[in-house]
């Protein structure tokens, strides 16, 4: 078995084996080379490192590819901005890879003592159990939430609670009542994704999130990514945004919108925003989200939705569909895995992985 590592900067010279490896797994759209080129020019520091591995046994194929950047000495961890859900570790099925850490910490530049895959979903690659000959070790990260697009909508909807139903159904009679409709489009094609993003951005600078100075911006880094990202997928025909209108007597009015990306089976919903300026009274988020599943069900595109962010009480009344993300650290010697449990049993934080931060901007 043995890595190969190169400056990350190159990305783009070996995306071809990026997304081949990509095609024969779980292919998450998360994982797309076109995603992760637009992680590392925007907010790549040039630190990071490409790495995949290829086993003698397997005909010389590509089996694990990563994107590392270092922590503090002796520390990798998996290139993570807040805009990836995910880990950048890619794998030709979904079996446990702590196996494979020690070796790629002896190809990486060293010394490399330990390193961290962080923000791991089981369905792309499952659990290691708890003690395992490699020593490597596992945590939990966040609970998160998916749709399984099975059955009819009807079906799914009369399975939700009574008070979500009611209170929608009661939102849309009042709507109604003020000669409000609603709408939804959906935006596909990568010369308008500029102008939704752009749009995205102004829902957001008018709400709570400009006062934290996280909101989305055409002219930000974030509103840069969300750009690159989404033309590039939707060149592929992998990416859609949904705006939802109140179209009334004063004319149309954007209420609320999705950022997504498509593929390997799921829609994932990156980013919501909506107008905050409606009031309290108002829901268009999930007056959204109830027209958009509904026309998931009815396509049959897609197996589920991801929301990928960390459960919210809203979230639980959606679906009851959780599982728990994790992250993974592996050690160069099984010896320094067990002194490192040891010390995080007596309080001290010297995980190669970040603790559970708070959820990333994703499906809020």
């Amino acid at each position: 078995m043995s890595w190969t590592v190169v400056p990350a900067r190159d990305f783009a010279q070996h995306a071809a084996r990026w997304q081949r490896l990509h095609a024969a797994g779980p292919a998450s759209p998360l994982l797309a080379a076109d995603f992760v080129q637009a992680l590392l020019d925007v907010f790549g520091t040039g630190r990071e490192m490409l790495a995949w591995h290829v086993r003698k046994d397997n005909d010389g194929d590509t089996d694990a590819m990563t994107i590392m950047t270092p922590g503090r000495p002796g520390v990798w961890n998996t290139f993570q901005p807040a805009q990836a859900p995910v880990g950048l570790w890619l794998q030709v099925d979904t079996r446990p890879v702590d196996g494979l850490l020690a070796s790629l910490l002896q190809a990486l530049p060293g010394p490399a003592l330990m390193v961290g895959l962080t923000q791991c979903d089981p369905m792309l690659m499952a659990r290691p159990a708890e003690a395992v000959p490699s020593g490597a070790r596992s945590f939990d990260y966040i609970r998160t939430a998916r749709v399984a697009l099975q059955g009819s909508f009807d079906d799914y909807w009369n399975a939700r609670g009574k008070n979500l139903r009611n209170n929608l159904k009661k939102q849309r009679n009042r709507l109604r009542q003020d000669g409000i409709a609603t709408r939804l489009e959906i935006v596909r094609a990568p010369e308008l994704m500029a102008g939704a993003v752009a749009d995205y951005g102004k829902l957001e600078t008018g709400g709570w999130k400009a006062g934290e100075g996280t909101a989305v911006d055409a002219a930000n880094d974030q509103g840069r990514f969300y750009r690159a990202m989404l033309e590039a997928l939707a060149r592929r025909g992998a990416a859609s945004v949904y705006r939802y209108w109140f179209d009334g007597p004063d004319g149309p009015r954007l209420a609320a919108m999705d950022l997504c990306v498509e593929g390997g089976g799921c829609i994932v919903i990156l980013k919501t925003a909506y107008d905050e300026a409606l009031g309290p009274q108002l829901s268009p988020a999930l007056l959204m989200r109830e027209e958009a599943t509904r026309g998931l069900f009815d396509e049959g595109r897609f197996e589920r939705i991801e929301f990928y962010g960390r459960v919210m009480e809203w979230h639980t009344r959606w679906t009851d569909d959780i599982r728990t993300m994790y992250h993974l650290n592996g050690y160069r010697w099984p010896l320094l895995g067990r002194l490192h449990a040891l010390a995080a049993h007596r309080g001290k934080t010297i995980s190669a992985a970040p603790p559970a931060p708070a959820a990333p901007a994703t499906g809020s």
